[in-house]
């Protein structure tokens, strides 16, 4: 089963723990070749570290800039305009 993260927003709780499962065991296995290719394209990229708080992703842009965001109800938040160092 694919989930794209466009569909957060009919998931149930259930399916959404399930959906950041599947993303952090996909992170695992990605080299960021395709990360590298969205940023060098202009588009902002989603990812873990080991130190990102639970329920949280960073979202990176193209220039940098790094933030804390979450998904509730397959809406993008941004935790607090936090930044990432």
């Amino acid at each position: 089963m694919e989930m794209k993260l466009e569909n957060l927003e009919a998931m149930t709780d259930v399916e959404e723990r399930v959906f950041w499962r599947m993303f952090d065991v996909q992170l695992v296995r990605d080299d960021g070749a395709a990360a590298r290719g969205h940023l060098q394209a202009g588009r902002p990229v989603y990812y873990r570290e080991d130190t990102t708080p639970s329920g949280l992703v960073i979202k990176e842009f193209p220039n940098g800039r790094r933030e804390l965001v979450r998904f509730v109800n397959g809406v993008e938040q941004t935790v607090n305009n936090a930044s990432v160092t």
